[in-house]
């Protein structure tokens, strides 16, 4: 594999940014590393932050290069800070930043795959809800979404007193959330399809101990109303790496890679 720190310029945000991405290297002589490329377009993997973290975490944090190197998998893993995965109302654009500037600049950089079939989207906590928006918003883009311990009913939480007000003001400004196309729950309830009536699947897990279990319940209870496929997952964990480093474990080996 080769792990990359990219920097370039989005002309979303007017700025530069950071994606740290993982590629796939065919090798016969590694020590203790089944390593794997198909040829031509690589599939991708975009694996998504959390709130107080950035495009590194996930390579920090867990063996995630380890675990796609025998799959032949590309990961993209893009900096949003903490902005929810939203054209923040007081901040940048980071919701087209990411689903339309980030796939075109990383295509245009390396050798990955437009083909549906061949994309994923996945986050833990903040980058769950972004990832399960992303999937749902478009579904022809992806076949698969994962979230870990996401923050799935973000309309119960928004205009909550605590520690998240100031944020979720910053990021929403005042819009109703709820039914907007920001609410996952809304999402699901309208349950669009891509254009031959694809739906993506859907891999949720979140910890019994997780304070946004309650959340995740929410979602999968909103889920069972609609023909989309969910596999879900709980269980004893809080919201820590522990519980996340074993569920994108579980998670790649769902995904529906194929040959």
């Amino acid at each position: 594999m080769a792990l990359l720190t990219c920097r370039f310029y989005s002309e979303t945000l007017g700025m530069s940014t950071s994606m740290t991405v993982i590629l796939p290297q065919a090798t016969r002589s590694q020590i203790g590393m089944d390593n794997a490329a198909a040829a031509g377009k690589h599939k991708t993997l975009y694996l998504l932050h959390g709130l107080s973290d950035d495009d590194s975490i996930w390579v920090r944090r867990t063996s995630v290069e380890r675990y796609v190197a025998e799959l032949g998998l590309a990961v993209v893993m893009p900096n949003v800070h903490r902005s929810f995965y939203a054209d923040m109302e007081y901040g940048e654009a980071y919701w087209t930043f990411l689903t339309e500037e980030l796939p075109a600049v990383a295509r245009s950089f390396f050798p990955l795959s437009e083909a549906r079939e061949d994309n994923f989207v996945a986050g833990l906590s903040m980058g769950g809800y972004g990832a399960f928006k992303w999937a749902l918003r478009h579904p022809d883009r992806f076949a698969a979404a994962g979230s870990f311990s996401g923050a799935l009913d973000i309309a119960a939480r928004v205009g909550e007193v605590g520690q998240f007000d100031r944020i979720f003001k910053q990021i929403f400004g005042d819009k109703q959330i709820q039914g907007s196309d920001d609410d996952l729950l809304a999402l699901l309830a309208r349950s669009a399809s891509g254009p031959n009536g694809e739906r993506p699947l859907l891999y949720q897990s979140c910890g019994t101990e997780d304070f946004l279990y309650n959340g995740n319940k929410a979602f999968r209870e909103a889920c069972e109303k609609t023909d989309y496929k969910l596999t879900y997952s709980d269980g004893p964990g809080g919201h820590s790496w522990v519980y996340w480093d074993e569920h994108i474990q579980k998670f790649l080996k769902w995904l529906p890679l194929g040959k």
